[in-house]
């Protein structure tokens, strides 16, 4: 049977015979699609986001896994998440089937081998109050079926996404996320639609994780780390806009805080660097809750 992912797109039988332009708006007409079928399963979406924040508040990390497009897609997700909400590497994780050379190159066969994805599994060592995403657009390599019968044994959060309403690993998932984009304008090249979806999910997943962890201040990004000029006059704009102070006075205060929470509550509270801290700590690192 063929699966959702590998059907023919009818609309795209000739784009071998059309111009740079009209194939350029072929795409982005089928690419249009994406974001509605992502909408359908918003409600979905919101469960995992508390589900996953319930977890990593109670002491557990998250790991994506995935082959392919799908793998960096996960490992760029995560990676993105240390400077921009300041959290540890190992809060949320990223692993590819066939490790960091699949980052750049394809590895043969590497979806197919359990033996790898029992490999990766040991490595994020699992436990039952972790999280376990796999991500693969058919929802059918042994690579993800294999790590999502891992999680449900340790009793962690499973969570599937793909674009296959009949993936394989939709068994072992708690939540399973699929957005129905259609075939793809290149018949199989799930690295388009599916593609784009996954990203979207995961910009939504990780977000809203983080948003409901205390990472983020109205829609400011507080717990950035500042490790460049740019980080840095940034983190000293927040502070200002945050505070109704001046620009002197929250780079003074950073200086001494490290950090943008720490210096506006210095600010606000008019308080020392170790008076800021305990508040935040005593308010799980909440702004909102001392601001």
């Amino acid at each position: 049977m063929i699966t959702e992912t590998e059907k023919i797109n009818i609309k795209s039988l000739d784009i071998d015979m059309l111009n740079g332009e009209e194939i350029a708006y072929l795409i982005n007409n089928e690419d249009k699609k994406v974001a509605w079928a992502v909408s359908k399963i918003i409600p979905d979406i919101g469960d995992a986001i508390e589900k996953i924040a319930s977890r990593l508040r109670s002491g557990g990390k998250m790991a994506y896994f995935g082959a392919g497009t799908s793998g960096r897609i996960g490992v760029l997700d995560s990676s993105e998440m240390p400077p921009t909400f300041g959290v540890d590497p190992n809060l949320i994780q990223g692993y590819i089937a066939g490790g960091e050379k699949a980052l750049r190159h394809a590895v043969e066969n590497a979806e197919d081998k359990v033996e790898t994805a029992e490999e990766d599994f040991r490595t994020f060592n699992a436990g039952c109050n972790d999280v376990v995403v796999a991500i693969s657009a058919s929802g059918n390599p042994n690579y993800t079926l294999r790590v999502l019968q891992l999680g449900r044994e340790v009793g962690a959060l499973t969570i599937a996404i793909t674009s296959n309403s009949q993936a394989v690993f939709k068994q072992y998932a708690d939540i399973f996320l699929c957005t129905k984009v259609g075939a793809e304008i290149i018949t199989g090249s799930s690295r388009m639609k599916s593609g784009t979806a996954q990203k979207m999910v995961l910009n939504m997943l990780s977000t809203g994780v983080m948003i409901r962890l205390g990472k983020v201040y109205h829609n400011y990004m507080v717990d950035l780390q500042m490790n460049n000029k740019k980080l840095f006059l940034r983190a000293i704009r927040f502070v200002c806009e945050i505070t109704g102070t001046d620009e002197k006075t929250a780079q003074n205060t950073l200086s001494v805080a490290g950090n943008v929470k720490t210096a506006c509550v210095m600010i606000k509270k008019n308080c020392d660097k170790e008076t800021a801290e305990n508040m935040l700590l005593q308010n799980e690192g909440i702004l909102r809750r001392i601001i």
